[in-house]
């Protein structure tokens, strides 16, 4: 679990005593490709430690089409956050799309320490202002840029995953078609 502590701390340093009382609550799992870590329109319970791996978090449209809103890749936290905060069921799924290493644990048992454990209750605003700024951006991005600029972002952002997963998803996160996005790429690969 030392990529766990590595993660964690590079955050937001947590005490001994602190890591003592969450290690408990990690448990190594595996996430196999294709594979949900939350499911949408079921209640979410756990957030997990992406140790390795890709996680993409998707929603789906009326018409059953799916909007990829974000990649995890490992090191990160994944878990459906809103679901988690609020009791209710989850809109936004999140899929393995590689085989994943992952440490899950039940979000309550951490939370639960928040009054006693203030360095863990710091880390958990760290990722939540983290994952806000990313939002943010992503939304700034789809608005104000062409879609050749979101792929050199793109490929700035996540440099290996073309060669772990489909065009599909790709063109998906970045709001244009597969067609669009090979043309895209045979551009660049003109240049």
């Amino acid at each position: 679990m030392n990529e766990l502590k590595d993660y964690f701390n590079a955050i937001s340093k947590l005490s001994e005593s602190t890591w003592d009382k969450i290690l408990p609550f990690f448990k190594e799992d595996t996430l196999l490709k294709n594979e949900y870590f939350a499911k949408e329109y079921q209640t979410a319970h756990q957030i997990a430690f992406l140790k390795t791996g890709v996680v993409r978090a998707f929603f789906l449209n009326k018409e059953g089409k799916d909007y990829n809103k974000q990649f995890f890749v490992g090191q990160s936290i994944i878990g459906a956050y809103t679901s988690l905060l609020t009791g209710n069921t989850n809109l936004i799924a999140q899929q393995a799309l590689t085989d994943c290493a992952i440490y899950t644990c039940d979000f309550a048992s951490l939370t639960n320490l928040y009054n006693e454990c203030q360095d863990l209750e710091r880390f958990a605003r760290k990722i939540a202002e983290l994952y806000f700024l990313e939002k943010e951006k992503k939304e700034i991005e789809i608005v104000l840029l062409d879609a050749s600029q979101r792929y050199i972002l793109f490929k700035e952002e996540f440099p290996t995953l073309e060669q772990l997963i489909s065009q599909f998803h790709i063109a998906s996160y970045l709001g244009i078609s597969a067609t669009q996005l090979s043309r895209i790429r045979r551009q660049f690969l003109t240049k």
